[in-house]
């Protein structure tokens, strides 16, 4: 499927043109389409213009954060991805720290680099709990290490662990899995698996399942909740939202690979899309413990989130599905918009609520 978008942006003073490069790019003297249109070609590709108004149905911060996203990328990105043999610790911004204070210290676990992140006071009721963050950044940098942990830390008063795990195209698949496994290995022998929870946003919610298939194939404890922000579990396909979606939602371009190019192929390498491991879809998933998945509307991988979100089902498991309204991937990374502190604070009950449990 092929689309062709037209975007209204936020009142009248932002207007974008999304267009496939099949379908030739719009120009700053080219027209932009005012009206509604679709047209299904006899192959079954779509062409499809649309104007979309920033939705009513979101906060007024977060229409405004819609309004003044930035320029439009090139369709195609040429410049090479290159090794990185040191993973570079990721800066947070001030205003996430200022809304949710913690301590930030850095160490390895099992000879692989963490950061470790703790709130203020520790209740000693959760003394004995750790949550296990799986930073996004597509497989090839560090996102959201500290983005993702310092609330999770500060909400559910547990210490974080984010694995700066290794990196591709260097380090490709199952690099990341087994050193989250190998942390995984050594903070169970002082700390109950029940107590522990894993989770992770972007490549991070893509990485979470393997890991707990990893686990599962090799017979340990299964950890006490699972989180997957904005994931997926099937390399073998494209969900549809990646045709429509980019990272920033309708900013921009959706993903232009050629035909038959692997999603995230520098993190695939040469493994067998089918691998239960690296697709968990494929994996027996019964036993997994409660997962929490969330998701947007306008995130590139709401397809995938929900895809995923099936499949945990169909294997009898505990799994709760959260979509926000008219937002894109991963947009609790903002720390401005109210409906990112609702999904933190969703996050931490979750994790609140199962951690523990027997």
């Amino acid at each position: 499927m092929k689309f062709r978008f037209c975007v209204l942006g936020f009142g009248l003073s932002i207007l974008l043109a999304l267009t496939h490069p099949v379908l030739g790019q719009s120009s700053a003297t080219e027209p932009v389409p005012q009206e509604d249109s679709s047209y299904i070609d006899a192959q079954g590709t779509a062409h499809i213009t649309r104007v979309v108004e920033v939705p009513q149905t979101i906060s007024p911060e977060a229409q405004k954060a819609l309004a003044k996203e930035g320029k439009l990328p090139p369709l195609h990105d040429t410049t090479p991805l290159k090794p990185q043999p040191k993973q570079t610790r990721q800066v947070t911004s001030d205003a996430t720290k200022a809304l949710y204070p913690v301590n930030i210290a850095f160490s390895t676990i099992a000879e692989i680099p963490v950061s470790i992140v703790t709130p203020v006071v520790t209740p000693a009721d959760k003394a004995n709990r750790v949550v296990i963050n799986l930073h996004g950044g597509g497989f090839t940098s560090d996102s959201g290490s500290l983005t993702e942990s310092i609330p999770v830390a500060n909400l559910t008063q547990t210490k974080v662990v984010s694995v700066l795990y290794r990196l591709a195209p260097e380090h490709p698949f199952p690099a990341a899995v087994d050193d989250v496994v190998a942390v995984y290995k050594e903070l169970i022998k002082t700390i109950e698996p029940k107590n522990i929870a894993i989770y992770g946003s972007s490549a991070g919610a893509v990485l979470t399942p393997e890991v707990a298939v990893k686990i599962k194939q090799l017979g340990l404890p299964v950890p006490g909740a699972l989180g997957i922000f904005s994931g997926g579990g099937d390399f073998t396909q494209t969900g549809d939202s990646q045709q429509i979606y980019g990272v920033q939602g309708l900013v921009g371009h959706p993903d232009t690979r050629p035909k038959g190019v692997q999603w995230l192929a520098v993190y695939v390498g040469s493994t067998d899309p089918k691998d239960p491991v690296l697709s968990p879809f494929f994996a027996d998933l019964h036993g997994m413990p409660p997962t929490l998945l969330m998701t947007s509307t306008r995130d590139m991988l709401l397809s995938d989130t929900t895809i995923l979100h099936r499949a945990f089902l169909r294997a009898g498991v505990d799994a709760s599905l959260v979509v926000f309204e008219g937002l894109n991937h991963c947009f609790w990374y903002n720390p401005d918009l109210p409906e990112s502190r609702e999904a933190d604070t969703i996050m931490a009950k979750f994790f609140d609520t199962h951690l523990g449990r027997k």
